[in-house]
């Protein structure tokens, strides 16, 4: 049974999973229906990104070590996004992230899961935004974050995955910002994992 987070909390992955190696990170959200008069709605397109910072120690090394829809593929081949959704349509995880925990070299103690606005819409016209880990031998849900906070920015810090020895946990963040791309949510990644 997946565990549910709110914003702060921890869980350990890697207990109750002994064995754990490849999850997959999703994220999804959904477009707020907009009224057009008494009979009329729609909803708009929505082109939210997911990114993933690959964190030595508490630092990026470069610019390699952010995978987004430009970067698809971290440099150890350990982290990869599954492509770019530019609607937000659709049921389920609107974009994903897989990461192989065996291959990623020792010094990667910390990844950092991030959503940005890449057309400057706020947040508040997003709803049912979310990010979840699954183990992807089991296609379980292992952990749960649902972002309930709605608000001008264009940004968030989503979650965080870090390790300590041999063991993975996962973090709920949810820390609203603003930012476009993800060059432009980099401080407040790193910051999260120092805090």
């Amino acid at each position: 049974m997946a565990v549910n987070l709110k914003k702060g909390q921890k869980v350990d992955l890697t207990k109750g999973n002994p064995g754990l190696s490849k999850i997959m990170v999703g994220l999804g959200w959904d477009a707020v229906e907009q009224k057009h008069g008494f009979f009329f709605s729609s909803t708009p397109d929505i082109d939210c990104d997911a990114s993933a910072f690959v964190c030595i120690n508490d630092k990026l090394s470069s610019k390699d070590d952010v995978v987004y829809f430009h970067n698809l593929k971290h440099k150890s081949g350990a982290v990869r996004h599954m492509g770019d959704n530019l609607t937000g349509e659709g049921d389920g995880d609107d974009e994903t992230i897989n990461v192989d925990l065996q291959c990623l070299p020792a010094s990667i103690l910390h990844l950092v899961f991030t959503v940005n606005s890449f057309r400057g819409q706020k947040f508040d016209q997003v709803e049912n935004a979310y990010c979840r880990i699954v183990n992807n031998s089991k296609n379980q849900e292992l952990a749960r974050f649902n972002l309930a906070e709605k608000g001008q920015h264009t940004g968030v810090v989503m979650a965080s995955l870090s390790r300590k020895g041999n063991d993975w946990s996962f973090k709920a963040i949810g820390q609203a910002t603003n930012g476009r791309t993800a060059d432009d949510l980099v401080a407040l990644a790193i910051q999260a994992i120092r805090t």
